[in-house]
């Protein structure tokens, strides 16, 4: 079964960090996102290719998966307007047409769950979690025998709080490509997308029947506080971030769990918790909490909580709490 990944989108919620790296490969727990839905992929067998909707800095995004992931297949498609999730998998019908069931994962979301059972599904199946504020979200309306009514795509006035998390299993391809191609002809947007929600409604009208299934975990890395949770909870799961004595740096405190990159250079610092530093990075007469630090990354003299830093960036001063982008510098003296 094909995967296919979305990863076109230009990540405007995460300015500045957007501008120079693509929303997939933001580092989260000391992996980039992307790097961590490929690896939680590749566990199940009956995936066996990947289809990769690149676009804006697509380049960036396929060098780092043909680096890290030369054994898979892999294919990328480029999505040249980046007119909304419909329109990206629209864009790749040419790879899975002729397949028989396919799965959509979105190239933006960590998540947890009976994955194996999602794929297989005898009926298409939705993965979905409860939100507290469903408008920003696709939903899935439920009738009284809890089976789909509908699905609506950012409802102003949500009768239902079950978001679509980003993970779907089709089993009937030729509905879906039909479904698409009905929303791109017919011109039907919602805020001026193409959505796949809107095509798969339009599958649920004809006939298609959806199954749902609750997601134990779901992260939509798409804002800094998100980003900032999401680290902390990975960190949390990951053995040797719990281990100060994996580290040994010159007179600093560790407060796991921590990630730290390769080649770091820290001293006279306290870091943690809930903290990952890329590779390279250089750090002296820091305290660091709850913070994303960036490859190469240069931090002097500051007291940083809730932060993210960027790759190359450096600040030198005060307490702050800061969203820097790449190839930034900040002096607070």
């Amino acid at each position: 079964m094909k995967v296919i990944l979305p990863v076109a989108g230009a990540g405007l919620r995460l300015r500045p960090h957007t501008y120079t790296q693509p929303k997939p490969l933001i580092p989260v727990a000391g992996k980039a996102i992307l790097a961590t839905i490929i690896d939680r992929l590749i566990l199940e067998p009956e995936l066996d290719s990947i289809v990769l909707v690149i676009g804006y800095l697509g380049d960036k995004i396929q060098k780092f998966v043909q680096q890290r992931y030369p054994h898979l297949n892999i294919q990328f498609v480029y999505q040249e307007d980046r007119l909304g999730l419909g329109h990206a998998v629209w864009t790749a019908r040419h790879i899975f047409q002729n397949d028989p069931e396919v799965l959509i994962v979105l190239g933006d979301i960590i998540f947890d769950g009976d994955l194996a059972a999602i794929i297989k599904s005898p009926v298409s199946c939705l993965g979905v979690k409860k939100v507290e504020d469903p408008r920003e979200f696709g939903v899935v309306e439920l009738g009284d025998d809890q089976s789909v009514r509908r699905l609506i795509e950012k409802p102003r006035i949500p009768k239902s709080n079950l978001a679509l998390v980003g993970l779907y299993k089709i089993n009937e391809v030729p509905a879906l490509i039909s479904a698409l191609q009905y929303i791109i002809d017919h011109d039907i947007r919602t805020r001026n997308e193409l959505q796949l929600t809107d095509a798969l409604m339009h599958m649920h009208e004809l006939g298609t029947p959806f199954a749902i299934t609750h997601l134990d975990l779901w992260f939509d890395c798409g804002k800094k506080e998100i980003l900032l949770e999401t680290n902390a909870m990975l960190l949390r799961n990951l053995s040797y971030a719990s281990n100060p004595t994996a580290y040994n740096f010159e007179n600093t405190i560790i407060i796991p769990p921590v990630s730290i990159g390769q080649n770091c250079k820290i001293s006279n610092s306290i870091i943690g918790p809930n903290v990952s530093i890329g590779d390279h990075a250089n750090l002296s007469h820091a305290i660091i909490s709850d913070s994303i630090v960036g490859n190469f990354a240069s931090i002097g003299e500051a007291v940083l909580n809730k932060s993210i830093i960027g790759n190359d960036a450096a600040i030198k001063g005060k307490s702050q709490s800061l969203n820097l982008g790449d190839n930034t510098e900040i002096d607070f003296n």
